[in-house]
This record gives C-alpha cells, structure tokens and sequence, in this order.
C-alpha cells in the first residue's frame, strides 16, 4: 500500500510539473509583431520613457530638497551664530544711552519693562566690552561697576527685586554712562 501511494505521489507530481510547464511554455511564446500576444499587456516605449523621465525628475527634486535643507540648516546656523557673537561696544553703549533719559515710579506696570531694559542693556554692554579686542582691562571701571550689580541683584533679575535695587541699577548706568563720555573713542 505504501508502495501505491507513493506512486501515485510522484505521478501526480511529474503531471503537475507538466502542466506547469505547458503554461509557462504557452506564455513566453504568445508574442505578435506587435509585441507581446492579448494576453500580457503591451507597453509601448514611450511609456517607458515617460517613467523613467518621472524616475528622474523625483530623483532630481529630492536632490533640490535636501539642498534647500542643507542651505536652511547653514543659514540657521550663520543666524545662531550671529546672535551669539557679542555686538560692537559702541552699538550696545547706544542702547543704554537710548535709557539715559527714562525713569520711572516704583510699582507702575512701566516701571518694570523700564528697570528690565536697563538691566539688559547693562548686560549687553558687558559682554561686549569683554569681548572687544582692547581686552576688558580697557574697560575695568564700569565692568566693575556692572559686577558689582550683579552681585547685588544676585541672578535675580524679578521686577520686584529691580524694583528693590531701583538706585543701585540706575546709578550703575549713570557712572558707566560718565565712564564711558569720557572715554569717546570706544563707542565712535
């Protein structure tokens, strides 16, 4: 019995592969002089063209893509680094002068942007004048005063301690201001 079944296995197999074969045989000889028979589709060559063209033009407009994100990158970082590089002494001595003729009384809601501006300006200078190539020995005076308003405001930049140190914070502008029309040619 055992013999039978296999057999009978490797008959049904040898048909099988047969059968397969004839339609396999049937399908690449199915051509006609206009290509393939009615039962494969044809493609004409311009079509071909035409795909490979799209191909192209994908490939070409993921290239322009990743250039103009490779351009943006480079442009954000110019811009960062702009931002970081410290201003000319001359440029952030101006933005404090612009606060020379301000003032204001505690409590009101312009006193703290007014105290807020003054104090970045304050900063602003002293980075600048730090990173000026005349070195911050030039600039000993008001970088002392400026450090030593910051040791006051102790990193606390609230209105409500601005507003506490109000004349520590203009007066601090003021000499550095006097410091600073005395020595013109580090802000002309």
């Amino acid at each position: 019995m055992s013999i039978r079944t296999d057999a009978r296995g490797a008959a049904t197999t040898v048909v099988a592969t047969a059968v397969l074969g004839a339609f396999l045989v049937g399908c690449t000889g199915a051509t006609t002089s206009q290509g393939p028979g009615d039962s494969v589709p044809y493609v004409a060559p311009s079509v071909n063209a035409a795909a490979a063209a799209k191909a192209a033009d994908a490939a070409a407009a993921a290239q322009s893509a990743s250039d103009e994100a490779s351009a943006a990158a480079e442009a954000d970082a110019a811009a960062e680094a702009a931002r970081n590089r410290p201003e000319a002494v001359r440029d952030a001595f101006a933005g404090l002068q612009a606060t020379l003729n301000d003032n204001c009384t505690p409590g009101s809601a312009n006193c703290a942007y007014f105290l807020g501006r003054v104090n970045d300006e304050l900063a602003r200078l002293d980075k600048a004048m730090r990173a000026d190539a005349q070195g911050a020995g030039h600039f000993k005076e008001p970088l002392a005063r400026i450090s030593a308003l910051r040791k006051t405001l102790n990193g606390d930049t609230a209105t409500a301690n601005l507003e506490k140190h109000r004349s520590d914070l203009l007066g601090t502008r003021d000499r550095v201001n006097t410091w600073m029309q005395g020595h013109p040619e580090d802000y002309r």
